[in-house]
């Protein structure tokens, strides 16, 4: 079959490679150079099935508001906005923020996350790419003891659906990484997930499209979409600024630009851009070695060779992805703040995560026939991007999926 797939980032690149394994003709089509420029770029680099708890989720009503309206806030929502879908968005936000949904979303997060996880090991078994790779875990910590607390309450239900996790005192998380000594004081423990882990996400995605090369995937950078053009019989074609590409399938792996080229064609994807930050320094010698999460401050910590990536961090500003050096220069404040000697020569980044109201991907087919979708994947693209491009070829070739592909599609809205 001739597929077209939408998007070189991690999440594109993963569906081309099995899709080219699988034996289909493949063109991806990205207006960027190479793979992995854009959100995959400069991420926090986690393999993260512990963070599978849904940013909708009974805690964070009272956290937004708290938050309202503060430059240096994890969460910040620019009201002055005026953009209906945004808004829409957020009401639908709220209705997922009950218990009851966080455990379902919670469930189908996990679903995908920790099958992506597995096709990663095995894949790395198999392939032997260079990307900084770190098999020790993810290690969250918490401040505030109440916060540890409602944290375990929720690593127990990631635990029900299939995730080791183990909670940890503050000897044993200076054990895994003493460079958190110089904040002892500060802390009120932590949660293990060791078979989580990290590494740099564009390494990885370039050395996937060189395999998917290998494998006769045909990859048009520095080429526009322009539409996608459907008939009463299903997909046709692809129009970009190198003209108009046919196949029989096309698979839309645009991330927070996927909405906009879809509306024309009667389908409206409820995800909005959610702006994020890193900074990437030359690791000193008080830098973590341990990949870690902040989550009062909602950053993350990767060491990816001699580097230390930091990121984090939500910014709701619809596709404005330039950047904010406040809020910038605010996470390398709180990584000097907890790692006094963590680096040097800070090199900053902005990029948008394509957020859904329950965090869930959207993932499958759509009313129109040959016209799939494999976005929505906020801040776990890198955590879910093998075993969400798994699901989609499998998908197209007819195969019964390797997990249960309920409550991942469009039609859960």
């Amino acid at each position: 079959m001739r597929v077209i797939v939408l998007g070189a980032g991690i999440v594109g690149t993963a569906t081309a490679y099995w899709l080219a394994r699988d034996g289909h003709e493949v063109t991806v089509i990205d207006r960027q150079s190479a793979p992995g420029l854009e959100t995959s770029f400069a991420n926090g680099g986690q393999i993260s099935a512990s963070h599978a708890e849904p940013w909708a989720n009974p805690a964070t009503p009272r956290n937004a508001l708290k938050w309202l309206g503060r430059e240096d806030s994890p969460l910040l929502w620019r009201l002055n906005r005026y953009d209906p879908d945004l808004w829409l968005w957020g009401l639908r936000f709220l209705v997922n923020c009950s218990a009851s949904r966080t455990a379902l979303n919670t469930e189908r997060t996990l679903r995908v996350a920790l099958y992506s996880r597995a096709l990663l090991k095995a894949f790395n078994q198999e392939h032997g790419l260079d990307y900084e790779r770190r098999q020790t875990g993810i290690l969250h910590i918490y401040h505030d003891a109440r916060e540890f607390e409602q944290a375990c309450l929720a690593s127990e239900t990631m635990k029900r659906f299939g995730l080791n996790r183990i909670v940890v005192d503050v000897s044993a998380c200076l054990a895994l990484e003493p460079a958190l000594n110089n904040a002892r004081q500060r802390l009120a423990g932590g949660i293990h997930t060791p078979e989580d882990e990290s590494g740099d996400a564009c390494k990885f995605t370039q050395g996937l499209a060189g395999l998917a090369q290998n494998m006769g995937a045909r990859f048009l950078f520095d080429t526009w979409v322009e539409g996608i053009e459907a008939e009463a019989r299903g997909f046709k074609s692809v129009r970009t600024s190198r003209g108009r590409i046919e196949a029989e399938a096309v698979v839309v792996a645009l991330a927070s630009y996927s909405p906009g080229l879809l509306k024309p064609l009667g389908i409206r994807l409820p995800l909005v851009p959610a702006k994020g930050y890193s900074v990437t320094l030359t690791a000193g010698p008080g830098a973590p070695q341990l990949s870690l999460t902040d989550d009062a401050h909602k950053l993350v910590y990767s060491r990816l060779g001699d580097r230390l990536r930091v990121a984090g961090t939500a910014e709701f500003a619809g596709l404005d992805a330039s950047m904010n050096e406040k809020r910038a220069q605010i996470i390398l404040r709180k990584t000097l703040d907890l790692f006094p000697d963590a680096g040097s020569n800070p090199e900053f980044w902005a990029g948008l995560r394509p957020v859904t109201p329950d965090s869930v991907p959207i993932l499958g087919p759509t009313p129109i026939k040959g016209l799939y979708l494999n976005t929505g994947h906020g801040t776990l693209g890198w955590t879910m991007g093998l075993g969400s491009g798994r699901l989609l070829a499998d998908l197209l070739g007819g195969k019964p999926p390797a997990i249960d592909p309920k409550g991942l599609g469009l039609d859960r809205f």
